[in-house]
């Protein structure tokens, strides 16, 4: 584990209760969410605080410094279930993982087609 990743452990742990609670999160002015999906490796349920922004019925994830992160290549290829929390309701929805050169984004359809999520 690098020391980005263990930081990242460690910020999460904060965060995740800020991006958990209406109340707070409006303190990020409301793009923050809680996403939870199962690791395709680990098969562990996974919780973890994102900033985002809507678009309609879908949601973009911009991961910051991919190279150095792992969490997104679970939505590779035809990507993956998750559910979001907004307006403090979990979502369900499908995550697919875009990356263009260096920067790796998590477009997440709310209202998947085949109705998994």
């Amino acid at each position: 584990m690098t020391l980005l990743q263990k930081a990242a452990r460690i910020i999460n742990r904060v965060v995740l209760p800020v991006a958990s609670s209406p109340r707070l999160n409006r303190m990020t002015g409301g793009r923050m969410t809680v996403v939870r999906y199962t690791g395709r490796r680990s098969g562990r349920e996974v919780s973890l605080p994102v900033a985002y922004r809507s678009e309609r019925e879908r949601i973009v994830i911009d991961v910051m410094l991919p190279d150095e992160k792992s969490w997104w290549r679970n939505f590779t290829g035809d990507g993956a279930p998750l559910s979001v929390r907004l307006d403090g309701v979990d979502r369900p929805g499908r995550g697919v993982a875009v990356r263009n050169g260096g920067r790796v984004r998590i477009e997440v359809d709310l209202n998947p087609p085949d109705g998994t999520g």
